[in-house]
């Protein structure tokens, strides 16, 4: 694998879709101004922490892969997690491993009914398949500091033909409604069926859902979503995805940002609409994929950003800054590649230019960037590992703050 070591140019690259009217990209090849920004460790010791929520208390709720919730407040690690799913997983290699637990939401209103929801791969219950993915609810007990572990109410089931792309986040939208990240079933190259799961309306693989889990008979289905009465899994916004490992909501203008994690030589970043196609399998970003020439890819959505694997192998979405704190990050959406780079997007009209964003005192060390979380304040945190697995308690939390 490529390590931190590498240095960035910024590019945004401007592609057009092979052979045919693929809805146009709105990135453009300029270069955007570095910026500058600082990693202050919050917190370290951490299994591979790779998602984060904040309670309307200021808790910081940190998913450690190997299955347990940790609460951080005030900078200080509670050792005595929030909730321990640890049982309830597949076995995980400490090596490299896709699946675990993967990610947490808590309810609109939190504060009043006390519910949140995880992202965990479980035991398959069905033969042929690794394993399953399991969207759960939770109630937090009397006492703030820990959930109530028998509350748990399972929502949701995926059926996981193989260990990896398996996305695993989970947001709540402007609407109220639960967003999913479900990744294509894994492998290589989408290779379940012809088309691949990705292209494949029947199947909630390679796909972002959204669902009503205000519903005690397990979830609903929006009236509004998009293939609601036909023949389509009524779960689905949005497809053509490989493997959405993290997605934000922009908090001002409710757009949803997708990084999807790509195969061979391209990472992207989309801005997802409601019923859309983003291409994959048909498409890697914004080139041809299978077949490698002449794709169809009309009615295709081409991502607002891509980069090319000799800057990065994995992205890793962030937010788009609304905090008060970093200068001049207003409006921007930051995102990283697991690798270590950090980037920023900047729309300049109807085009997006990427730029790269220098980290002072960078920690020493193979930094591997796990995911992004957002404060009650908008403020920006960065969940690392310095190992490629969740073998060693090499974890940390960073707050981006000024040089």
């Amino acid at each position: 694998m490529k390590n931190s070591g590498f240095i960035f140019a910024a590019l945004i690259v401007l592609l057009a879709a092979c052979g045919g009217p693929a809805k146009k990209s709105n990135s453009e090849r300029n270069l955007a101004a570095n910026i500058s920004l600082k990693l202050e460790k919050i917190a370290e010791g951490l299994h591979s922490p790779v998602a984060a929520a904040f309670s309307p208390e200021g808790l910081m709720l940190v998913c450690e892969q190997t299955g347990q919730i940790r609460v951080l407040e005030n900078n200080k690690l509670f050792d005595k997690p929030f909730l321990n799913l640890e049982s309830k997983l597949v076995k995980i290699s400490g090596a490299y491993d896709e699946r675990g637990l993967l990610g947490i939401a808590l309810h609109p209103d939190y504060a009043i009914n006390k519910k949140l929801y995880v992202y965990y791969s479980a035991p398959s219950t069905e033969k042929g398949f690794d394993h399953q993915s399991v969207i759960a609810e939770y109630k937090v007990s009397t006492d703030p500091m820990l959930a109530d572990a028998a509350s748990e109410r399972i929502l949701l089931t995926i059926q996981q033909p193989e260990s990896n792309h398996n996305g695993g986040d989970l947001k709540f939208g402007p609407d109220g409604y639960l967003y999913i990240g479900v990744g294509d079933g894994g492998g290589a190259g989408d290779r379940h069926g012809e088309i691949g799961n990705g292209q494949n309306l029947n199947t909630l693989l390679g796909k972002i859902l959204r669902i009503d889990v205000n519903n005690d008979q397990g979830y609903g289905i929006p009236n509004d979503n998009p293939f609601v009465g036909k023949e389509a899994k009524p779960e689905i916004w949005a497809y053509g995805l490989r493997n959405p490992w993290r997605f934000s909501f922009d908090k001002n203008s409710g757009q949803l940002f997708v990084a999807d994690v790509g195969q061979n030589k391209f990472e992207e970043v989309n801005i997802i609409e409601k019923g859309g196609n983003y291409g994959w399998k048909i498409m890697e970003a914004s080139h041809c994929f299978n077949p490698e020439e002449n794709c169809k890819t009309e009615g295709l959505i081409l991502p607002i950003a891509e980069y090319e694997h000799e800057e990065g192998i994995s992205l890793t979405g962030g937010f788009v800054y609304r905090g008060k704190e970093l200068t001049g990050l207003t409006d921007k959406y930051i995102f990283a590649d697991w690798t270590g780079p950090m980037f920023y997007l900047e729309k300049k009209g109807e085009s997006w230019k990427r730029g790269t964003v220098s980290l002072a005192a960078k920690p020493s060390g193979d930094l591997k960037i796990l995911s992004f979380a957002e404060d009650n304040n908008a403020e920006l945190y960065v969940l690392t590992n310095q190992e490629v697995g969740p073998k060693d308690i090499k974890g940390a939390v960073y707050k981006l703050i000024n040089p």
